[in-house]
């Protein structure tokens, strides 16, 4: 999967937050939504213009940060 046909980042939309293609839904909000313990069919239900590809497209665009070091590191 390419999540770069699903995530783009635009400064007019979310400040510039990466949000899921053609809407204003952030990839911040799908990883809350996850943490709170919602499950991929409760976000598709409340969020009827994602796909389940757009959201996998959210874990292959943090993949990508993470292997290009772009996170925050963690205190031990």
């Amino acid at each position: 999967m390419n999540w770069q046909d699903y995530i783009v980042s635009d400064n007019q939309v979310l400040l510039g937050k990466p949000c899921i293609k053609d809407t204003r839904i952030s990839v911040e909000l799908i990883l809350e939504l996850f943490s709170a313990g919602w499950t991929e069919k409760q976000i598709l239900d409340a969020y009827t213009t994602i796909s389940p590809e757009s959201i996998r497209a959210v874990f292959g665009y943090l993949k990508d940060c993470i292997q290009q070091e772009l996170y925050f590191p963690i205190s031990a």
